[in-house]
């Protein structure tokens, strides 16, 4: 009997202690996860509730779409502190004067290079255009590179159909076994899919 008071006992003090344990414990997550240990109320407060406004199917503001993708670019191309964040603008300039897909040149640069970071040097050739057995095509800068590049793909792929990465993909690099066209899709949907 002596036994079972001390066990009730021992259970009795310690249940309690566990529970503000763990109560502190909750209310600290609870301040890491909010920055708030906890709101007060004040009841002689007084809470004014406005109406919604009218819901008219319409964003305030003009929005640029050209502005907006070059904006994406720098997003994405700035996570992985690549040397064409400047060009950012350029290369939807060019995608809009050639008519292509203003994500499909740095989406090539990412498989071909990653993102010029692996190119020959001072080729500012990112795209693996005109890079073969010993041949390497150069350019002066990024600009010319982007102009050319972009020329070239509207002239010589998109003009004969070829706009998809997939349908690119049987001139640009005939001997690929199609993860050339799946990596440069991915990118172009992660480039997208900012927008």
């Amino acid at each position: 009997m002596k036994r079972k008071i001390v066990l009730l006992t021992a259970y009795l003090g310690t249940v309690p202690v566990f529970l503000f344990i763990l109560i502190l414990y909750s209310l600290f997550l609870l301040h890491q996860t909010t920055g708030v240990l906890g709101t007060s109320i004040n009841l002689s407060q007084r809470v004014e509730y406005q109406a919604l406004p009218e819901a008219r199917g319409e964003v305030g503001g003009d929005v640029d779409p050209q502005e907006a993708r070059v904006t994406v670019l720098q997003e994405f191309l700035g996570r992985y502190s690549s040397p064409l964040l400047p060009f950012s603008g350029k290369i939807v300039e060019s995608a809009d004067k050639y008519g292509i897909d203003y994500r499909l040149l740095p989406a090539i640069a990412m498989q071909e290079s990653t993102l010029c970071k692996k190119i020959p040097k001072e080729s500012y050739n990112c795209w693996g255009f005109g890079i073969y057995g010993g041949k390497v095509t150069r350019f002066a800068n990024y600009n010319e590179a982007i102009e050319t590049i972009s020329k070239t793909l509207a002239r010589d792929y998109k003009s004969r159909g070829l706009s998809e990465p997939h349908e690119i993909m049987t001139r640009y690099t005939p001997g690929s076994d199609g993860s050339w066209a799946e990596a440069v899709s991915y990118v172009m949907d992660r480039i997208g899919s900012s927008m």
